[in-house]
């Protein structure tokens, strides 16, 4: 844990030292904005190989396309719906652009696909007295089957929180974690729930960084490693339920809950796996886009998501019928 904490700690160092340079003057014009944020992500996003290979998009092509349309007539909101345009054809959803009056974003990894969750159906399920802590919600369920569900890692978890948990949870013959519409978070904070499940110090994956403005300038890759904690450790067979929305650091999460060994139910996470970094333009909006990416066990790239063990959407019939088609999945 103390090695990927370093990583990431080194990583984060360098990002923000590299977030001062300036690249080169440019005017605060409609055109010179556009130019400063196409070099941006030109030289400093990391998944413009996967993206071609997979979307199609060809970023000089992007360039071509709209320098013909950009104008200095435009005024704030035309600009900014045309730069956020742009940057959408990558369907990163680590890739934003804020200003003070708006927030552009894509979530098409999402929202052309099953939701495949219900706040009303996880209700009857959790019921009303259920247990919170670290901003994890559980209990247990009647069949004893534990349940955890984490909606965010926004937080930090604490370990005496986590310990009253899994101590809580110890009678119960299985657990399920579900992480279904977790938009992510903290990175250590996926790290530091996923080392409740390991007793051996586990390689997860790889990451590299960008060492060059050219578009396949990366470090070598460098291991991921989950060490197991120091606190209750869960002994017992455990899933993990995801869908679409599980994003980001949920996505890492389910990347190290599969490598150790836990069934994944559901369906195909949104990915999202590129540590993202901020910049500026000239009108000063801010520009977030993935400039670290990370991979599974097998080196493969887990931008595009990561497959279920099991592919399961909450069915029509189970959902007017107050059943959630993955839980009960879950609980064979």
């Amino acid at each position: 844990m103390k090695q990927i904490i370093s990583i990431f700690s080194a990583l984060f160092l360098i990002f923000t030292l590299s977030s001062c340079v300036k690249e080169e003057d440019y005017a605060n014009t409609p055109k010179d904005n556009f130019e400063a944020l196409w070099k941006i992500m030109d030289e400093h996003y990391c998944f413009f190989e996967e993206k071609q290979k997979e979307l199609g998009v060809d970023w000089n092509e992007v360039h071509a396309r709209y320098a013909s349309q950009v104008s200095d007539d435009m005024n704030n909101e035309q600009l900014f719906e045309f730069l956020g345009k742009m940057i959408g054809e990558l369907k990163d959803g680590h890739v934003n652009l804020s200003a003070a009056f708006d927030y552009a974003r894509n979530w098409s990894w999402k929202e052309n696909y099953p939701s495949n969750f219900s706040d009303t159906l996880q209700r009857k399920y959790l019921g009303t007295d259920y247990r919170i802590s670290s901003g994890l919600r559980y209990r247990i369920l009647e069949n004893n089957i534990g349940y955890i569900y984490c909606g965010s890692f926004e937080n930090s978890f604490g370990a005496g929180n986590l310990d009253e948990i899994l101590l809580y949870l110890a009678p119960c013959n299985s657990l399920i974690i579900d992480v279904r519409n977790n938009g992510g978070g903290l990175i250590t904070s996926a790290q530091t729930l996923a080392a409740r499940f390991t007793n051996d110090k586990t390689l997860v994956g790889y990451m590299k960084h960008k060492t060059g403005t050219a578009h396949n300038s990366f470090s070598d890759l460098e291991a991921q490693y989950i060490e197991p904690a120091k606190g209750i450790r869960w002994q017992k067979k455990v899933c993990v339920l995801a869908n679409r929305s599980t994003f980001s650091a949920a996505n890492e999460f389910v990347k190290y809950m599969k490598t150790l060994g836990a069934p994944i139910i559901g369906d195909r996470t949104g990915g999202g796996a590129g540590m993202p970094f901020s910049s500026e333009l000239p009108n000063g909006w801010g520009v977030r886009f993935s400039a670290c990416p990370m991979y599974d066990c097998n080196r493969n790239s887990t931008e595009f998501g990561i497959e279920p063990t099991q592919k399961v959407d909450i069915s029509t019939t189970d959902y007017q019928r107050g059943i959630d088609t993955i839980i009960e999945t879950a609980f064979n």
